[in-house]
This record gives structure tokens, sequence and C-alpha cells, in this order.
């Protein structure tokens, strides 16, 4: 399982171990965009050979090497996610990208905590203070969620659902792409990321709190700690 943190990608191992995975870099953006390929931003540390700010850089050996694709010395993406559609970034500003090249920048409400958008890129979701946005064009446009909880984090497990957390460590779930929420569990911490997948009949979730890594395989009902901070 990899980690990105502020000094770069960590490996956890099955028995907790951790292994740093490439240089260190502040990862203040991180984003999957297939096997062993990552996209990432944020700030290069010492004897790191990549622009203050990195801008938008691209590894597609697991994090062991990273290139600068554009906005080196630019853009420092807090938000960052990627899908079938492109990337979305937001470094002050709501910036998109088909091919992490070319960007053009687009209209956003409020600053945005952080992004998901869906496989195909359709439907994103962002936290934000004042709640739940949710975009149905790609983060052409944007529209408050009714009812939804105020998140800190949330990713999508599959093109139809969605999970949350929400500053206290409460986990919702979402099977409409977000129009709709419940509640699913609580954790002990307050959430600085989280990743989910379909995996079968189940949903993975890892979390990352102000105290542990933690696993779940039942949507968020309950948790395992992987780590300890």
């Amino acid at each position: 399982m990899l980690v990105a943190t502020h000094e770069g990608l960590l490996e956890v191992g099955d028995g907790g171990q951790v292994t740093p995975v490439g240089p260190v870099i502040d990862l203040m953006g991180f984003s999957v965009a297939g096997p062993d390929r990552y996209l990432a931003s944020g700030h290069p540390g010492l004897r790191v050979d990549l622009p203050q700010p990195v801008g938008l850089i691209e590894s597609t050996d697991g994090g062991r090497t990273w290139t600068p694709l554009s906005r080196q010395g630019q853009s420092d993406f807090h938000g960052l996610t990627v899908s079938d559609a492109g990337v979305l970034g937001f470094d002050g500003a709501l910036m998109r990208s088909p091919d992490g090249r070319e960007w053009e920048q687009l209209d956003i409400p409020v600053e945005p905590h952080s992004l998901a958008a869906s496989p195909d890129g359709m439907h994103v979701l962002a936290t934000t203070q004042q709640g739940l946005l949710r975009s149905v064009d790609a983060g052409s446009s944007w529209s408050s969620v009714d009812g939804a909880p105020v998140l800190q984090v949330v990713d999508w497990a599959d093109g139809d659902s969605a999970v949350g957390v929400t500053p206290t460590g409460v986990v919702w779930f979402s099977s409409d792409r977000g129009e709709s929420w419940q509640e699913a569990g609580r954790l002990d911490a307050a959430p600085e990321a989280v990743a989910a997948s379909s995996e079968g009949d189940r949903m993975r979730l890892v979390v990352v709190t102000t105290d542990a890594l933690v696993e779940s395989f039942d949507g968020g009902s309950t948790f395992q700690v992987l780590l300890e901070r």
C-alpha cells in the first residue's frame, strides 16, 4: 500500500513496516492515473531536481521517478483528481486539462478542500467548508447537494458509489453518484485522506487520520488499524 505524504511516497507493508519510494517531494496533491502511473503536485525536497512548485508531475514507474508535465513553477495543486476525462486541479483557481498539458480555468463557487472525479470524469465531488458541491459536467458547473453532510475528504469506489468522511470522523456513503448520503460508521480521529474501491461485493476503504492509517472492508462500518502515527 502506498501513502502520499509531505515527505514523498511511503510503502506500508503488511506488517506495518514503512519504506520510502522515490524522491522526497511534499505531495500536496496526488492521484492514481493507472497501474504504476501517478500524477502529483507540491514542492520538491532538498537536492530534488524539480521546479518550485513542481506543477503537475507524472510517474510511470510506481513513484520511483517523476517527470514534469506542465505548469512548473506555477501551480501547487492541493486538490487533484484524474479520470478518463482528464485532470482537474485547484491551485487557487479550478483548472481542467484533457491531457495534463493544456489547461483551461473553470469557475467554482467555493474553494474546495478536496476534489474527486468519477471514473468517467463527468461526475465530480468537491468538499468545502460550506458543504458538498457536485458537478455532472466534468467541473464546468456546480451545485450544492441538499441534505449532504459537510465532508472533509471524499473518494469514488466505482462509477456510482462514493464515500466521504466529515471533519469529526463520521463516514458517509452514497450509491447514487453523490445525490444522497447515508451514515455508515465512525472513526476515532479526524481524516486527512480517504481512498475507496469496490472489490466484488465488498467496499474497501483506507483512511489516513490524525492518529493512524486504518482500513475497512465493510464500507466504513468497522475499521482496523494498519499503522499508528
